[in-house]
């Protein structure tokens, strides 16, 4: 056998349950409007005024579009390549960097399904204050339960969880609506004007870099049709299905965000405990208004973990059917599961809501993890879109928009870079403590084949990736960065 076999074209999948533009874009706006719309208030009170918050949403909505426009446009190129963000890193830069970017997409997830826990304790604190906020050994355990309760429901059947998550998409998207328009209606212009120039905080410029990573954890998910892609009835709604939710869902972050401004000082907003947009429509109509929001977000992290528990344990499955992942992770049941896979996802969410009861802030460091995590699958897939443009491959059969393809690989591309560039080199450190130790599964799945575990240039990917997880370690216990 090969060292570097052929990335495969094709895999026979069960093809009893596929999904159309309906239920697909419901997947993209259920995969991002989660814990992340209810944080939003307090974080952009923390960081920037109106003004910095409108060239932020400008910056993060372009970078984001761009990067959606690239899983369009890698769906349409490259229709034979499967679980998106994995594939595309997969085929452009090789098995390594392909297993990285499946490992850290799926982390990730995990680590984001954890916020959602964490918010829904905190919020049900009002009521029962033995759950802190949201880590307390109570929490946990509550938490815990809701867990391995979505497991036996996914379990059950691809088709019965995603026609669940478009029902939950709706009824989630209604409250944040509401919220919207009564925070225009309670909306005073005087406060909305002292907000405007964010005075009181650091450059216009670092008051937009410090935004960076919330914005990036509220749009993880954009992907979301791309990843669930080979259940698709047709390949040319995954790109739609992926435009039209990441357009849905840009107009409800932006305008949260800036109705906020009318309501509260700045300096209030960010000291609002999470979930803060809960905090500001109490303060325009009263207690009803937190209430009301709290629902509302029980409802929508729900249906967002149960839409990103789906993509996680897809990307593992796909990967093990490529041979990137070990073989016991490309089991799928009667009814359409990857079970090992998701019983893999499940068991990491349980273990990093544990260690969230050794964190100060625990929401916040599951929020930046996630975000940090995610950014390198995201280059991968914009520098594999660039690739393609660059060296022009499918381009010669077909050259249509070769020159507007080009360029939204580019943007896309170094949005991405100064993201991760914006997240500072903690965050960076800490997702190579995670990313590292994943190698001994690409070990396994190479000796389960019987190939040489790393070529040359996959070993410097290894060294560069053991060295600053090494550093990173360093760093916790001499205290240099802390989570």
């Amino acid at each position: 056998m090969p060292d570097q076999p052929a990335v495969p074209t094709s895999t026979q999948y069960p093809t009893t349950q596929k999904l159309g533009l309906l239920t697909m874009t419901a997947m993209v706006v259920g995969g991002m409007v989660g814990a992340g719309v209810f944080s939003l208030p307090a974080r952009f009170g923390q960081e920037t005024g109106v003004a910095g918050a409108l060239i932020a949403w400008a910056i993060a909505g372009t970078g984001m579009l761009m990067l959606a426009f690239v899983f369009q446009i890698l769906a349409i190129r490259k229709p034979e390549l499967d679980s998106g963000v994995y594939a595309y890193a997969k085929s452009g830069f090789g098995e390594y960097l392909g297993f990285f970017s499946a490992f850290g997409y799926w982390a990730s997830s995990c680590v984001g399904n954890v916020t959602y826990w964490v918010l829904i304790m905190s919020t049900l604190s009002a009521l029962f204050p033995e759950l802190g906020d949201g880590n307390t050994v109570l929490a946990i355990a509550l938490s815990t339960v809701g867990i391995w309760a979505f497991y036996w429901l996914i379990k059950r059947g691809t088709k019965d969880a995603a026609a669940l998550n478009q029902i939950v998409t709706v009824a989630k998207v209604v409250p944040i609506l509401v919220f919207i328009v009564l925070a225009l209606f309670y909306l005073d212009v005087g406060v909305f004007m002292d907000n405007w120039s964010g005075e009181n905080y650091d450059s216009l410029f670092e008051q937009v870099k410090g935004t960076m990573l919330v914005t990036v954890f509220v749009f993880i998910g954009v992907e979301g049709a791309s990843v669930y892609s080979r259940h698709a009835k047709r390949r040319e709604d995954v790109g739609r299905a992926t435009v039209l939710g990441f357009l849905m869902v840009f107009s409800i972050f932006a305008s949260v965000t800036v109705v906020s401004y009318g309501i509260l000082p700045a300096e209030e907003m960010a000291e609002l405990r999470q979930p803060s947009m809960a905090g500001v429509l109490e303060a325009a109509v009263g207690d009803w208004g937190k209430a009301f929001i709290s629902i509302g977000l029980i409802v929508s992290v729900l249906g967002a973990y149960l839409a990103w528990t789906l993509m996680a344990a897809e990307v593992l499955f796909v990967a093990a059917e490529d041979d990137d992942m070990p073989r016991f992770l490309k089991s799928i049941s009667d009814v359409d599961v990857p079970v090992p896979a998701l019983l893999m996802t499940t068991a990491l969410i349980q273990v990093m809501l544990v260690v969230t009861a050794f964190s100060d802030d625990a929401f916040n460091l599951a929020l930046n993890l996630t975000s940090a995590l995610t950014l390198i699958p995201y280059l991968l897939a914009a520098a594999y879109a660039l690739k393609l443009a660059i060296t022009r491959e499918t381009y010669d059969a077909s050259p249509a928009g070769w020159r507007r393809e080009l360029t939204i690989a580019f943007i896309a591309t170094a949005y991405t870079a100064f993201l991760l560039w914006a997240a500072g080199p903690k965050y960076l450190l800490v997702s190579m403590i995670i990313y590292a130790p994943a190698s001994l599964l690409f070990v396994k799945a190479r000796s389960e084949q019987g190939r040489r575990w790393f070529d040359a240039r996959e070993l410097l990917i290894l060294a560069f990736s053991v060295i600053t997880a090494a550093i990173g370690i360093v760093a916790l216990a001499t205290g240099r960065i802390s989570l």
